[in-house]
């Protein structure tokens, strides 16, 4: 690659261009662009960040019957192109790889089998090499669609993956499922992809855990005034946990670094959003596990979780209380938008920590009789987390629509004049949900 940039001074921010070399000329035939160029802002320059989430669709009859499914990826263009974003944070499901028990016949026949004869039989070397295939084909199909294709190349990206990214559910599966050789081959093909072209190797200086012996692809970065802190739930994830013993200290060591501004916490699946406490109860009673129960497991309130979950929720609030900043938790996985928060009224001054969700780009909203379904079964009273009902979790309404946003959205976050950290969820649709966030 080769770079150029230019600037007067520091305080301004500027356009970095670069461009592909390529000495193969049947790759050189093959791309349509070859100079980009991206934006860097200015050192006093408030950052534009865009949120996204769901990039694909879970089943391919959605795709047949979207209409333009990658309408918002050009309206994030033209927001790029009226004001430049400075960084792009995708939170899972990048790539949808539910199709690879239909794509791979190896697979096909083995889905077909009892679950006892699943786990002995072994992933063979041609199924191995079509699995690899599949994620390689899977990942130059979904991101190379002009619309994707060139907000990747133009704006800088810190992407975490999620379940759809290896396939439905992945980590909350019985522990006998998940550790069988078939499942083992997808997963390592999936975190092959996943590495070299989302997280973009295993030197990313980002990463924190042992880069040695990467068991994690939790990462921590300084953007400006902001610490990105994106949570890998899904490389560690079983029945039991969402992240290991040794992946909490790293996660621990990360928060003392951070001890000023604000931070933005990237975890997949929402912390705060409703409970599905009744249908788990009632799923737990039945023979069905394998069957439904990874999409109630995978849940932050799933009762095998509810640990994990008040461990994250105390760290982020005792930092929170330590650098006097703003504390975003940033998610998607539910195909709505949404806004939620913790408070903390342990103390005089309250803090707040708040939880946006946008999803998906490109996966539609639940149908009306399907959200209708979900109200049913789930509820979103007040939550509270502390035995004497100090520390609560509760959903809020945005400003100028819904307290759900039941259609396709990303999220657009920018600091104004008045200090506060302003979310827009952009939208199809006539709505313009907004939000200012403040740190107390």
């Amino acid at each position: 690659m080769a770079y150029r940039y230019s600037r007067t001074s520091e305080s301004q921010g500027f356009f970095v261009e670069y461009k592909v070399v390529c000495d193969n000329k049947q790759y050189q035939s093959q791309l349509a662009i070859s100079e980009w160029a991206f934006y860097v802002p200015g050192v006093n320059e408030k950052p534009k960040f865009a949120y996204a989430s769901c990039n694909g669709f879970s089943d391919y009859r959605l795709m047949n019957t979207a209409e333009n499914p990658y309408r918002l990826w050009d309206l994030m263009k033209s927001e790029h192109d009226s004001a430049p974003f400075a960084a792009l944070l995708m939170g899972g499901d990048q790539v949808y790889a539910d199709s690879i028990w239909s794509a791979i016949e190896p697979l096909q026949k083995w889905n077909e089998l009892g679950i006892d004869e699943k786990i002995k039989r072994q992933a063979t070397v041609d199924m191995k090499k079509k699995i690899d295939r599949f994620y390689s084909e899977l990942y130059v199909s979904r991101w190379n669609q002009p619309q994707v294709a060139q907000i990747l190349a133009t704006i800088p990206s810190v992407m975490m993956w999620d379940d759809h990214d290896i396939f439905d559910g992945w980590g909350s599966y019985p522990e006998k499922l998940t550790n069988c050789p078939v499942y083992q081959a997808i997963y390592g093909a999936a975190k092959k992809h996943f590495e070299l072209l989302q997280v973009r190797g295993p030197q990313n200086r980002s990463l924190i855990g042992n880069l040695a012996d990467l068991k994690h692809y939790s990462m921590s970065l300084k953007f400006g005034t902001y610490t990105v802190l994106a949570l890998d739930n899904r490389s560690e994830r079983t029945l039991s946990q969402v992240m290991s013993e040794s992946h909490w200290n790293d996660i621990a060591a990360a928060l003392n670094y951070c001890t000023s501004g604000d931070l933005l916490v990237m975890t997949a699946v929402p912390v705060v959003y409703r409970d599905f406490a009744a249908a788990e109860s009632i799923v737990d009673s039945t023979p069905w596990e394998e069957e439904v129960t990874d999409d109630l497991k995978d849940h932050w309130r799933a009762k095998e979780h509810q640990g994990e979950r008040q461990k994250l929720i105390m760290r982020l609030l005792d930092n929170a209380k330590m650098r006097k900043g703003k504390t975003v938790l940033l998610s998607g996985d539910v195909h709505v938008g949404c806004l939620g928060v913790i408070r903390d009224k342990r103390e005089t001054s309250s803090i707040n920590i708040h939880q946006v969700v946008s999803s998906g780009i490109v996966h539609p909203a639940p149908t009306y009789i399907q959200w209708l379904g979900i109200l049913a079964i789930t509820n979103d009273d007040t939550e509270y987390l502390d035995e004497n009902k100090s520390i609560t979790a509760d959903m809020l309404k945005p400003y100028g629509s819904n307290q759900y946003i039941r259609a396709r959205n990303f999220v657009t976050l920018l600091e104004g004049s008045d200090n506060k950290l302003w979310v827009n969820w952009m939208l199809e649709g006539k709505d313009k949900p907004a939000y200012p966030l403040v740190a107390q």
